[in-house]
């Protein structure tokens, strides 16, 4: 038996015809057999016979480009030359137009191009700096990890986020399906970005949803799988709400599969914690419908067993998979900002933030967002700086603290106050930022009322009433009874003070207290301050309580604001704007006028009723004092009954005053002339026209309440 050889002989070579077979190669006489190679050049000898011939083995000699002694003399020696060269020329290529940003540049280079751009309005300039920003954000999200997010963060918040967040959004979310143990990394560091600049994490939340809704009707189960294992955990940070999970969970389970299964599988492991803390009856709505479909879908073997660990892992408190682990959580509750998002509507992704667009007002936004970082790394920095002092310079700079005792008279640290808090407000996207912000300037103790002065100053510098400071300012009245309390002393200042604003504010400061009444930031016990009268009022006051009731009755409708009047509670508040005084009735009067005048009589029933009845009470008590008084004795006397009606008018006017009535008209009391009296009662016509005339003052009062 013949073995065969593991070693390749070579094959021999072809055959070659007599003419066919190569020369040797000429050596020089007078170099002998080792010389080197002829210098002779093979192209010459190969055509010494003027023919070229193919050589075996050898590829054709490809054409060679024209030159300048194969053209013609003529003058179409020229375009024979461009139209030779032109397939080879290639166009100029600008490099930082390129997708991938150009080739590569050495950093040497790169500095010197970079200091030869300087004009920051230039498209060049702001082109080289928005790929910075890309290669920084993107080198940043690369190398977080559990150990140095502390540390990433604050370099993260030195880059502009609010010109990249595209940038961030589609990096962060690239890293995170290419590494889907990092999630939780990744939803921790955009929660504290977040706290700061929640329109980022608004972005973020919008594109995963987008994302997941092109994964489901494409049964892409990687997407799908990536994105609600992001959501999972930002719900768990407390970024998005709740019951956008709900949505997606029932939406998988709705017609289960194998593939739907196993992603709310996924997704249970990691929101079943929050879920059965936080709103146990979604946890148990969920668990009951996987229960059902372990029984009675027809699903997989695999699926089932999944479901099944999934019932384990929920028996033992999600020991494996908490909320938020210890190391990773760093955002503070109160700080967090919640965005309530639903899986279904129209959801802008705003994919043309992740390119390049041309700035013209590229220099005003970097300062903006230089102010922005100052404001978020400020107080880090500071504290990064005084880790590097001593205990003994800390102690001498206490020394000469203590020695220097300064009183500061030019009130620096209030008008730095109202700066900080003006350019917070002015620097907030929406109130719940805005409050959030707020909230974390450090007040000095009694000092706290100038945050509720500079919120209505503010919105009084608009041009209109903006809505946004009456959201603040109802938030903070909400969020703890003491800013409800200094609201409601603003109030009495600014009603008092009311006549130094011009029209305009006075309108818009208006408009905010009756937000702040029709949502019940301020107690209605604030009218108090208001006394509805012509010596307490001014004109400026009455068009503060004019736009502020016309305000409430267009919040609340005009039947709950009447109710709200009518509140036994409110009854001692509202003696002074609604007035019912015995002793001075034309203080209900002008009330009653006033709120008919500007629309709104129906707030003035009580007032025309009790009005009525005073009036006809006071006849009534005048004519029974009348009745019960003795007769004048120089009028008994007296037998002229001529004399007699003289003398009632005066009798008239008297009882009149003691009443709090004025006195009578003339023409009123001359009816009694024409009475006739027997001799025999001669107090008769003087009763009878007295009688008369409060009948007629009755009538005339209530026809002026109705009026």
């Amino acid at each position: 038996m013949e073995v065969a050889s593991a070693v390749r002989l070579p094959s021999p070579e072809p055959e070659l015809e007599a003419h066919d077979v190569p020369r040797k190669r000429d050596r020089s006489p007078f170099d002998g057999p080792s010389a080197g190679p002829s210098k002779r050049s093979r192209r010459e000898d190969d055509n010494d016979d003027g023919h070229y011939k193919k050589r075996p083995g050898r590829r054709p000699m490809p054409h060679s480009k024209p030159t300048t002694d194969d053209l013609p003399d003529d003058d179409s020696r020229l375009k024979l030359f461009q139209n030779a060269f032109s397939a080879n020329r290639k166009l100029p290529v600008d490099d930082s137009k390129t997708r991938a940003g150009g080739a590569y540049i050495p950093p040497a280079r790169l500095r010197e191009m970079q200091k030869s751009i300087t004009d920051k309005k230039s498209a060049e300039f702001q082109r080289m700096a928005w790929e910075a920003l890309k290669k920084s954000i993107q080198g940043l999200i690369n190398k977080t990890n559990t150990a140095n997010i502390k540390m990433i963060v604050p370099e993260l918040f030195s880059e502009n986020l609010v010109r990249g967040r595209g940038l961030f959004c589609r990096a962060i979310m690239k890293a995170q399906a290419a590494s889907l143990p990092f999630t939780p990394i990744y939803a921790t560091m955009v929660a504290i970005v977040n706290t700061k600049l929640p329109q980022v994490g608004d972005l973020l939340v919008r594109r995963l949803i987008v994302q997941f809704r092109k994964g489901f009707r494409r049964n892409d189960k990687a997407v799908a799988l990536s994105s609600t294992m992001f959501l999972s955990h930002l719900v768990n940070t407390q970024v998005v709400h709740e019951i956008l999970i709900a949505e997606i969970l029932l939406l998988l389970l709705n017609k289960p599969s194998d593939d739907s299964v196993e992603i709310a599988v996924g997704i249970m492991k990691e929101v079943g914690a929050f879920l059965d803390e936080m709103k146990p009856a979604i946890a148990n709505a969920i668990f009951d419908q996987m229960r059902n479909i372990l029984h009675e879908a027809d699903i997989d073997k695999r699926t089932q067993y999944m479901v099944e660990v999934l019932f384990e892992v929920r028996r033992t408190k999600y020991k494996d998979n908490p909320v938020v682990r210890d190391d990773l959580d760093l955002v503070e509750e109160e700080d967090q900002i919640t965005h309530n998002l639903t899986l279904e509507g129209d959801l802008k992704v705003e994919d043309g933030l992740n390119i390049f667009k041309f700035d013209p007002d590229y220099e005003a936004h970097e300062e903006e967002y230089a102010k922005i970082k100052a404001e978020i790394l400020g107080e880090e920095e500071g504290s990064d700086e005084d880790g590097y002092t001593d205990d003994s310079s800390e102690d001498e700079e206490d020394e000469e603290i203590k020695a220097m005792d300064v009183k500061d008279q030019t009130n620096a640290d209030l008008v730095s106050l109202r700066r900080t808090i003006y350019l917070t407000i002015k620097s907030s996207g929406g109130f719940e930022e805005c409050v959030h912000k707020l909230m974390r300037i450090n007040l000095p103790h009694g000092l706290e009322n100038e945050l509720t002065t500079m919120i209505v100053e503010c919105a009084s510098q608009e041009r209109t009433y903006e809505k946004f400071y009456g959201q603040i300012a109802e938030r903070f009245c909400k969020l703890n009874r003491m800013w409800t309390d200094l609201f409601e002393e603003a109030f009495a200042h600014y009603y008092e003070t009311i006549h130094r604003f011009e029209t305009n504010r006075l309108r818009i400061i208006a408009h905010l207290f009756a937000h702040l009444l029709a949502s019940d930031g301020i107690n209605w016990h604030v009218f108090q301050v208001i006394k509805m009268t012509e010596e307490d009022t001014t004109s400026s006051s009455r068009i503060f309580v004019k736009i502020l009731f016309e305000e409430l009755l267009a919040a609340l409708g005009q039947k709950a604001v009447v109710e709200r009047f009518k509140d036994p509670m409110l009854e001692d508040s509202l003696t002074g704007i609604f007035p019912t005084d015995a002793d001075d009735q034309s203080k209900t009067r002008f009330s009653i006028n006033f709120f008919t005048a500007i629309g709104m009589g129906v707030l003035t029933e009580n007032m025309r009723e009790w009005l009525k009845n005073t009036v006809a009470a006071v006849a009534a008590g005048v004519t029974h004092d009348l009745v019960a008084q003795p007769a004048d004795a120089a009028m008994l006397q007296d037998r002229d009954p001529a004399h007699e009606a003289a003398a009632i008018p005066a009798h008239v006017a008297a009882l009149a005053a003691t009443r709090g009535l004025e006195a009578p008209s003339a023409d009123a009391v001359s009816l009694t002339s024409s009475l006739p009296c027997a001799p025999s009662s001669r107090s008769q016509p003087f009763i009878f026209a007295l009688s008369f005339t409060l009948s007629g003052l009755a009538a005339a009062a209530e026809k002026e309440a109705r009026c």
